[in-house]
Formats: structure tokens, sequence, C-alpha cells
């Protein structure tokens, strides 16, 4: 801003109201009055052209500033726009590239899966592979002693066990291992408890009963005196046939001998006295023998029956009622008739129950050997 000089005093001035006077020194000479406004006139226009070129010197300087600055906002956002751009094509290439790799990490983790898999497989199978010798032995051996047991426990008959027993402590004494020593003691010790035990074998006990069943008709009875005397020469005959056919080696006066004295087997039995303790035995007609003989094979084939079913009273009960018909209405003297008792006392003898021992020993001692104690 430019100052405005103070107005020169002028003739107006001298109508103003009359001021009192006082004494005034002698001022100094001064310039004329009429050069003073030219001069500040000049020197406010110098100031204002001064301050003008000024102006325009800062506007000219504002505006090259402002140019350049637009020019590099322009260039910064175009440099922005680019790496924008850049930057969206590198994330959606780091999205695919994200992508691909969580496929390949799946496929990874599945077939790390199917290695383990696999690995988890083999190692099972080398560890089959690799167990001892005896541990497969001792494997054999429990497993064919189970089986040994269910079937025993099925036919009631201790001979798969025994025979099992005797087979593992065969194979156990060829290994010779001190391992499986301990096993073998037990296996001994459960063979001859099993041994002892004395089971009843019912499949031999049955033949048994069957061959007493097929004898019944060609049993004679103590009614029928004609089969009772065939029965007595038969008897008397047999070792006079051994002694004829001995006597074809030894000459000819031993076949005199075994002839004389069939002959005289047969000359005594012509008259024949015997006791007879049960009277009614004598009386019995041929339909009443008949009916008798069915009977005795009815009992036996239930006490058979009993035998297979395990009902060892109710067989000893048939055994019994067919043993005092065989000793009452059949004749004892008769070799037929006391084979076919002896062989019914037998079967009754040994149709009884017995528990079969159970090889707990021997499990133990494998399972111990087995866990390595």
């Amino acid at each position: 801003m430019t100052e405005t000089p103070a107005p020169l005093p002028g003739p107006a001035d001298e109508t103003a109201a009359p001021v009192p006077t006082a004494p005034v020194p002698t001022p100094a000479p001064s310039p004329p009055p009429a050069l003073l406004p030219g001069r500040w006139i000049a020197v406010a226009g110098a100031v204002l052209a001064a301050l003008a070129t000024a102006a325009l010197v800062l506007a000219w300087n504002t505006q090259q500033r402002v140019k350049t600055l637009e020019a590099e906002l322009v260039k910064r956002q175009q440099d922005s726009g680019s790496q924008a751009t850049e930057a969206r094509t590198l994330a959606r290439q780091a999205e695919l590239t994200s992508r691909e790799v969580a496929a390949k990490q799946a496929l990874l983790e599945a077939r790390v899966a199917e290695t383990s898999l696999q690995r988890t497989q083999l190692e099972d199978l080398i560890q089959s592979l690799a167990r001892s010798r005896d541990e497969n032995v001792l494997a054999d051996v429990e497993a064919a002693i189970r089986v040994a047991q269910q079937q025993t426990a099925i036919t009631g008959s201790a001979e798969p066990l025994v025979l099992t027993l005797k087979q593992a402590d065969e194979r156990l004494a060829r290994y010779n291992q001190p391992r499986l020593e301990r096993v073998r003691r037990a296996v001994a010790q459960d063979l001859e408890r099993t041994r002892a035990a004395g089971v009843t074998d019912i499949t031999v006990l049955t033949i048994r009963l069957d061959e007493i069943i097929r004898q019944i008709d060609e049993l004679p009875l103590q009614s029928n005196p004609e089969k009772r005397t065939a029965a007595r020469a038969e008897a008397a005959a047999a070792p006079a046939s051994a002694a004829s056919g001995a006597g074809w080696s030894s000459g000819l006066s031993e076949r005199w001998r075994a002839v004389g004295g069939a002959f005289w087997q047969e000359v005594k039995g012509l008259v024949r006295v015997s006791r007879i303790e049960h009277p009614e035995a004598m009386i019995v007609s041929p339909e009443q023998a008949f009916f008798l003989r069915e009977n005795l094979k009815l009992r036996l084939l239930n006490a058979r029956l009993a035998l297979l079913s395990r009902q060892f009273d109710t067989a000893q009960s048939d055994l019994r009622d067919a043993q005092t018909a065989l000793d009452r209405y059949f004749d004892r003297g008769a070799r037929r008739v006391a084979a076919a008792g002896e062989l019914l006392r037998t079967v009754a003898g040994q149709a009884r129950l017995v528990s079969v021992p159970r090889p707990d020993a021997t499990l133990a001692a494998i399972a111990t050997a087995s866990a390595g104690r």
C-alpha cells in the first residue's frame, strides 16, 4: 500500500480562527511549494510500478509452480493408475497361484495319506513276516489245542485232545529251544491229566452195542433145548477142531483122538441135568421169544441213543435191564451168550460221565511265552 502525504497548508487556511501567537523562531528557508506534490507522485508511481512488477513476477512464478505441480500430479496419477492395474494383475495371478497351490497341497496330502497307509500295511506285513519261528510255533500249537478242545467237547472223547497234545510235544521237542521248555512241561502235564481222566469213548461204546444187537437173534434161549444143545456142541467142537487142524501135521493118532473127543461130547450132550434159577424162562413160547428178543434190542437201542445224547443215567438203566434179561432168559452156558454178557458189562462199566480236563496249563504257558516274560 502507498502512503498518501499529508496536505500542505494553502491560502484557504487564512480564514480560520486566529490562533494566539507566540514568539516563533525564524524557520529555515524551504523549497518552493509547487515542486513538492510532483515529487511525491513520481515516488509513488515508481513504488507502484515496482510493486506491480514484483506482483507480476510473483504471479508468473506461482503459475509456473502450479503448472509444474499439475504436471507432477498428472504424472503421479498416471503412475498410480499403472501401479494399481499392475497390482490388480498381480493379485489375480496370486489368487490363481494360491488356488493351484491349494490343489497341489490337497493332492500331496492325499498322496501322503496313501503313502502312510501303505507304509503301515507294509510295516504290519514286515512285522508278521519277521516274527520269530518260536512265535509261529506257539501260535500253531495254541490254535491246534483250541480246535482239539472244541472237538473233544462235541464228541465227548478225549482222543482228539490227547493226539493234539502228543503232536505239540513232539513238535516242541524238535525245536529244542530253552524258551519253549516251560510250554513243553505244561503240555506234558496236561497230557498226563487227560490220559488219567479215562474219558468215555462214545464211538467205541456204540459200536459194541451194535455188535450185541446183531447177535441177539443168534443167542440161544433157555426155553429152546435144540439151540442150547447146538450151542454146547459148538463150544465143545471148537477146541476139537483146533486139535483136528493140528492133527494133520502131527499124525493120524491125533486125528482119531480128536474125532473120539468130539463124539464123546455129543454123547454127553444127549442127557443134561442143570439147575434153573428162573423157572419162568423155561416156559417162554416161540412167539414170546420173538418179542423178548425185540424188547432186548429196543433196550440196547435206547441205551445207544442215551449214550449219543450224553444221558448216562438213562443209558445205565437200559443197560441194567438188558443185562437182567440176558441173564434170565438166555443160556449163560453158551459161548455167544457169555461173550455178549461180558461185552455188555464192559459197556456198562465205561458208560459214565467223565469231564475232560481243560489244557489250561498249556494255554497259560503259551500266553506267557508269547508275551516274552
